[in-house]
Formats: C-alpha cells, sequence, structure tokens
C-alpha cells in the first residue's frame, strides 16, 4: 500500500500540491491531481493540501495486529523525539510504548552512531565528490530524476535501516521492529528492495499519540522507564543543523569547500543541480531535505519554532537517561551489514519539440512571448513548463488560470447573447399567450387578474380541464414583482405521491431508494419567484401538511432532513375539483383550503364564451399557420358557426387541438366545416327546427352526420340501458372500453360517475 492516498471527492482543483511538489510528481487528469508513485520522492509538500486531499495512510492498524501477533515487537525513536514529546520525560514515553506492548524501546541515534565509522571510511577512499545517503528522500531525487549521481551516492544504510539490522541482528529475524519519527520518506524506503525486511512499519509521532488515546494511555501519568539498546552519544545530536558532520566526525571550516553541508528544498535541489552539471566537485555534500533538518520533517510539531526544537534536543542530550544496557546487547557481536545499493529509478518521459510547445501555448491564447504570464497558477514555474508538463500527460490545458478567465469572459458574452435572443423569443411567445377574448366572463377574468398581479397575494384559480389555468398563472406572474423570477409550474397529477414531495420539497441523500445525492426541491428553486401547483385538489393529506406549513411559516424541509430552510416564493394553485365537497368528505384539509382560498378567480367554460369563439379560432389559426409552416388564409363562416353551437367539453385546449388538426386537413388555404370533425357538421346542419340544408351538404358529408347521428344515438341508448355504467355500456356494444371512451369524447356526450347518469 502507498504512504499516501488522494481523495478524488475533496480535489478542489486548486493546484496546491502541483505547486509545492518539487518533483512535479503530480498528475492533473480531469481536474483530479493524483500522485505518480514512480516519480515521487517522499518529501510530503502535498501533504499540506487545503482541502486535505491528500493524507497519510494509517498504520496503527497493522501495528495492533504486530502488537498482538505473539512475535515480539521493538520501538525505535527518531532522534527529533524529545522536540515532540515535550509535555512528557523521555522516561514517561518509554513506558507508555511499553503499556502499548513493545518489548523494548530504543532510541534510532544510535543508528547514526553505528553508521559514523562506515562514512569515514568512504570518505577517505572516496576518488569521486561523495553524497550522503542516510536522507531517503535525497536518495529518491536522485534514483528517480538524477540517475547520473547514482556513482556519487555514498552505499552505506540510512541510521534507520542500520537499527532495524542491528536489532533483528541480536534479537532474530522474527522480531517486528516499528520506527517512530517525523519522516515521510522513510515510509516509501522501507518499501524499497534494497531496504526490505530491516523495519516493518514506520509510523509519524501523531499516530503513535493517536494510538495512545485510542487504548487510553496517559505516559504522562506514568512512572519513568529507561531505553533499552545501547548508549547513542553524540548521535542524539545527528537531527539538529550541523549534526551528521558532528556524529562523522567531520570538522567544518567556513572557508573549507571541500564539505558542504546543506538543508532545505531549495539549497539540496540546487546543489544536486549543480554537481550534475560538474559547476561543483566538493569530496561530501551533506545533505537533508527538509528545511531544519530532520526535526522539522513534515510530521514535525508545528506549534513551536525550530530554535525552540533545537533547544528541547541539547538539553535531552546533555541530560540523557541512564541506561541498563542488556546482557544480549553488550555480547552482541560485530555490526551488521551497514551496506547498500542503488538503482536507477527514473521514469523516461518524451520530450516535445518546438512545434509542440508552440500548438499548446496556442491553444491557451499564448502566441506571443508577452501573452506568457508565467502566474504560477497552474503549478508550474513557467507557462512552457506547463506546456512540457501537459505534452507529458501529467498536465491538462484547463490548469491555465488566465486563459480560463478569458473563456469564461468570451462564454459570458455570448450566455447574454443568447439570453437577449431567449428573452425576446419569450416575450414574443407571451404574446401569443395573451388571453383571448371579448365576453363579459373573460373580461372579468382579465380585471382581476390586473389587480391581484402586482401583489404578493396567493391565488386559486377554478375552472374545468382546459379553460385556461396556466395561462392565467403566466399573466399573473408577468404582472408581478416578480417576473424578474422563475415561474415554476408543476402538474401535481403527473408525478407519483412519493416523488411529488422529493420534487417540491427536495430531499437529503440516503432517506430513500435512490437518492444517491442531495436535491433541491422546487419551492427552493424557485426562491424569489412564483411557483403554479396545477390541479392542486390531487395531492395527499401528507403533502397538503408540508404545503400548509410552507404557508405559514415561508420554510421547507427535505425529505429525510432534519432541518428546515426559509424560502420566499409566491404560490398560485389551480384546480378542476369541488374543494368545498373535498372539505366535506375529508380528502382535502380545511385550513389549507381557508390558507388557499385568499383570492379567487374562476374560469369560465367555453361554452359559456360563445362571443369569443371567433376572435379565439382566429388566435389558434395564427399559431397554427406558425406551427406548421402552412399557409392559412382564414376559417369559413359555416365553421365559426358550427364552433358556436357546440358545447366544447374539452374548453379552450379542445379548440386549439381542432384547430391545429383542420389547418393540416384544410386543402386551399381555408378551414372548412367538412375540415371539422363531424360532430360539428351535425351540430350545424342541425337547425332549430331540425330540418336539414340538404342543397348544401354533399352525399358523403350527408352520410357522415347521419352515420354520427346514429353512432351518438346508440351510444346514449346503451348508456340509458346500463343507468351511465362506461364499462358495461362498453360490454355490452361488444367494444373495448378505450373505444368506448374516445366516441364519448368525440360526440361531447358526459356521463355523471356518482349518480351513473347521462347528462348529454
Amino acid at each position: 500500500m502507498e504512504p499516501i492516498i488522494t481523495y478524488k471527492e475533496r480535489c478542489r482543483r486548486c493546484y496546491s500540491c502541483v505547486r509545492t511538489c518539487p518533483a512535479k510528481a503530480i498528475k492533473v487528469d480531469q481536474g483530479f491531481a493524483q500522485i505518480i508513485y514512480d516519480r515521487c520522492i517522499g518529501c510530503g509538500n502535498c501533504l499540506s493540501c487545503p482541502q486535505n486531499a491528500k493524507v497519510i495512510v494509517d498504520r496503527m492498524v497493522r501495528t495492533q495486529e504486530l502488537l498482538t501477533s505473539g512475535a515480539p515487537v521493538v520501538a525505535v525513536l527518531g532522534c527529533s523525539f524529545p522536540a515532540f514529546f515535550h509535555a512528557i520525560t523521555p522516561g514517561q514515553l518509554v513506558a507508555g510504548l511499553k503499556s502499548l506492548g513493545f518489548l523494548e524501546v530504543h532510541e534510532g541515534a544510535y543508528g547514526a552512531s553505528m553508521i559514523a565509522s562506515s562514512y569515514r571510511n568512504a570518505l577517505n577512499k572516496a576518488e569521486l565528490p561523495l553524497i550522503s545517503s542516510h536522507c531517503p528522500a535525497v536518495v529518491a531525487l536522485i534514483e528517480r530524476h538524477y540517475p547520473k549521481l547514482l556513482p556519487n551516492l555514498m552505499g552505506i544504510v540510512s541510521p534507520m535501516i542500520a537499527m532495524g539490522r542491528f536489532i533483528k541482528g541480536v534479537l532474530g529475524e522474527d522480531t517486528k521492529v516499528v520506527y517512530i519519527s517525523t519522516c515521510i520518506a522513510a515510509k516509501f524506503e522501507v518499501q524499497s528492495a534494497e531496504s526490505a525486511g530491516a523495519i516493518d512499519v514506520v509510523l509519524t509521532y501523531q499516530e503513535i499519540d493517536k494510538l495512545f488515546r485510542s487504548r487510553g494511555i496517559n505516559p504522562a501519568s506514568l512512572a519513568e522507564v529507561p531505553f533499552d539498546g545501547i548508549d547513542p552519544g553524540e548521535g542524539r545530536l545527528f537531527t539538529l543543523t550541523g549534526g551528521p558532520l558532528k556524529v562523522f566526525g567531520i570538522e567544518q571550516d567556513i572557508l573549507d569547500t571541500t564539505t558542504v553541508a546543506s538543508e532545505g528544498e531549495t539549497h539540496t535541489i540546487d546543489i544536486i543541480r549543480d554537481l550534475a552539471a560538474e559547476r561543483i566537485s566538493p569530496a561530501f555534500i551533506d545533505l537533508r531535505f527538509c528545511d531544519g533538518g530532520c526535526v522539522d520533517g513534515p510530521a514535525r510539531d508545528r506549534e513551536l519554532n525550530h530554535f525552540f526544537k533545537r533547544k528541547l534536543i541539547v538539553n535531552y542530550s546533555n541530560n540523557a537517561l541512564q541506561y541498563l544496557t542488556a546482557p544480549h546487547y553488550r555480547s552482541a557481536g560485530a555490526l551488521p551489514s551497514l551496506q547498500r545499493t542503488f538503482s536507477d529509478k527514473s521514469r523516461r518521459l518524451p520530450s516535445p519539440g518546438k512545434d509542440d510547445i508552440k500548438h499548446i501555448l496556442h491553444s491557451t491564447n499564448k502566441f506571443a512571448q508577452g501573452d506568457e504570464l508565467n502566474c504560477r497558477a497552474c503549478g508550474y514555474n513557467t507557462c512552457r513548463e506547463h506546456a512540457v508538463a501537459v505534452f507529458q500527460g501529467l498536465a491538462d490545458i484547463e490548469m491555465c488560470l488566465p486563459h480560463n478567465i478569458q473563456q469564461i469572459d468570451e462564454d459570458r458574452g455570448r450566455l447574454i447573447q443568447k439570453y437577449e435572443l431567449v428573452r425576446l423569443e419569450l416575450d414574443r411567445q407571451a404574446g401569443d399567450d395573451l388571453i383571448v377574448g371579448e365576453d363579459p366572463g373573460i373580461q372579468e377574468v382579465l380585471n382581476l387578474i390586473s389587480q391581484v398581479g402586482p401583489t404578493p397575494t396567493t391565488v386559486l384559480i377554478r375552472g374545468e380541464t382546459g379553460t385556461g389555468k396556466e395561462l392565467t398563472a403566466r399573466a399573473i406572474h408577468r404582472l408581478s414583482q416578480r417576473n424578474d423570477k422563475p415561474l415554476v409550474t408543476v402538474n401535481c397529477t403527473t408525478i407519483t405521491d412519493s416523488l411529488l414531495e422529493s420534487e417540491l420539497f427536495g430531499h437529503k441523500k440516503g432517506s430513500f431508494t435512490g437518492a444517491i445525492s442531495d436535491k433541491k426541491g422546487l419551492f427552493e428553486a424557485a426562491s424569489g419567484g412564483t411557483i403554479f401547483l396545477d390541479e392542486i385538489g390531487d395531492i395527499t393529506p401528507k403533502l397538503q401538511a408540508e404545503l400548509l406549513r410552507l404557508l405559514d411559516l415561508g420554510e421547507v424541509r427535505p425529505v429525510g432532513g432534519t432541518s428546515s430552510k426559509k424560502v420566499d416564493v409566491r404560490l398560485i394553485a389551480a384546480t378542476n375539483k369541488d374543494l368545498e365537497l373535498g372539505m366535506r368528505e375529508g380528502w382535502f384539509r380545511e385550513d389549507l383550503y381557508y390558507r388557499l382560498n385568499v383570492f379567487t378567480i374562476l374560469l369560465p367554460p367555453l361554452r359559456n364564451r360563445i362571443g369569443s369563439v371567433p376572435a379565439l379560432a382566429q388566435h389558434f389559426l395564427e399559431k397554427a399557420r406558425k406551427k406548421l409552416n402552412k399557409n392559412i388564409i382564414g376559417i369559413e363562416e359555416r365553421a365559426v358557426k358550427a364552433m358556436q353551437q357546440y358545447p366544447w367539453p374539452g374548453n379552450i385546449r379542445e379548440m386549439q387541438n381542432i384547430i391545429e388538426r383542420s389547418s393540416v386537413l384544410a386543402q386551399d388555404g381555408i378551414i372548412r366545416l367538412e375540415n371539422l370533425p363531424t360532430v360539428f357538421a351535425d351540430t350545424y346542419e342541425c337547425c332549430a327546427d331540425g330540418k336539414v340544408n340538404r342543397r348544401r351538404t354533399s352525399f358523403k358529408a350527408e352520410r357522415e352526420i347521419h352515420v354520427a347521428r346514429t353512432e351518438k344515438n346508440l351510444i346514449r341508448r346503451y348508456l340509458e340501458e346500463t343507468g351511465g355504467n362506461v364499462a358495461k355500456a362498453a360490454r355490452q356494444a361488444n367494444i373495448p372500453r378505450r373505444t368506448f371512451y374516445r366516441l364519448l369524447e368525440k360526440h361531447g356526450i358526459e356521463v355523471n360517475r356518482d349518480s351513473l347518469q347521462v347528462l348529454k
């Protein structure tokens, strides 16, 4: 398992990890930044992610498994432990670790003392400039990115690996060793083939502190216990600036240029580059990647400054615990092998040509050198570095912030143009959807709309199906103070009860099967505007209660949610049902009825608006002409009179559909009586005295009239014989029930289902 993992869902395209990664071991693909492990040097810089998208893999479980396995487990503390566990004494820390189940507790500083003689011997025999190999991040940097310098690395293990080999050499290979320090690169080092088997688990100080808390152990309350192993002496100073040279016995003179000692990312990379370019050639280069040395590694205590931590370590070194070296360490033979090898682990990336770079730069609108801002927002130092990374598959074009801002500005301009076009089209369509009519009933409706429109009052629109309730709601919204906000329309009969609640009020993730994420409800989406609930008489009592809560408190609660959200929305409701009957029968709440019935508009049926039929017919003719792209001149007078005599059970919606159908059938640009359904010819020809105008009717038309009249009489007879029971009448007529319903609609026959009577 890799020591650092990335949580994709937390990544927010800030490119902080790209910016801080010295090895550019981060690949950005579709906005998701992931570590390229065979380029990573384990410096831990990416762990400073503001969104905590990259975290250290928790090794506490593995440690607990070792402690309960029955095998001997030894803890080794890195040299910088006094700077982290400063609130307790070293002896209490040892006691706490042994309370966790560790058999022995050692100071990792002894590993520094062990490798000191090997360093001195190597330096005495050196023919090439030698680079220290005790920092795993430096070793990884050379192996993965500067393999040319592999011969310059000292073939000596790090103090951590030296301790692991030493302890297992004394206690046996079955012994498990857990190393505890500030170093993240050490977690990578123990997974390498060259260091495998020496250390079983690497923990940070934070992880061991977390383990104490999880087990309820407070080291501060424990009696001090001495360390095991061998006194490291000056090895305790290894973690400090200049500490390695002191431990290795190298006296550094300010005028000496043959020995270079440096710490920190910038200095380390610069020195390695200069050495690879043969600009410098000192005899020995001691490098540590972290600023301030190992005491300020990635898992350090960030509350304390460097100099205070240095003081803590120096004080501990001067007043270290007295060692009681166990017999098995006093009688230990020769030191284990401290040698190691290195290998070329570099990943060869393709190198772009000049034309490739130019093409990528052009794709981000960089056509001249002055266009290259080098703002570093993408995480790379220059625009050309970013272009190279794009070519190598490490970066996306979209990482360029100035390019994105330019794209947003251009998109914004295009959206504004589209918005204006859509607004003009909507205004044109709104003009098409004006309420048409000159009869007294519709004039009264228009007067009521003009009065209630500018107010925030809740409106209840009542009327038969197809009388224009949604059109009335749109007219109210256009006249309101909210006309620049959305009008959300919901037909309560087209959505199931369970889904309707979710649609209106929203839901929380996991509140029901299929709720895979939070969803905003339509009331919240319409906040600031208007919501139109058509056929409100069909909603369940539970939804009626939620709707009443909205009207009373102005807040909605999502399905599965525990908190409510304030919304500012105007409600317009419509129904074709008898709500008063609903209150008496119990299927509609009385309190909701009175909250809705603040201002009622009753739409008259089309059969009571005969005077407006010609104007409506002409209006729908214009709409059909545009929709069908067909030149329709007008409607003949006979057809208009027939429409005035027709009862229009489907009201305005039926009329619109009939006009469109007739426009399709019209041959010479005029809608004639013959283009209308046969029931209209029947209506027109049957005058008050019952006579038929045979002179103006063709044989085909007259036959259709008689067939329709006979068909209508037969249907009425079947209904009368069955007391208005449609299903029974269809069975007696030996035709499908759905066909029987279509015939009822065709001939305008209504059935009172409550009393099973034929109405017309």
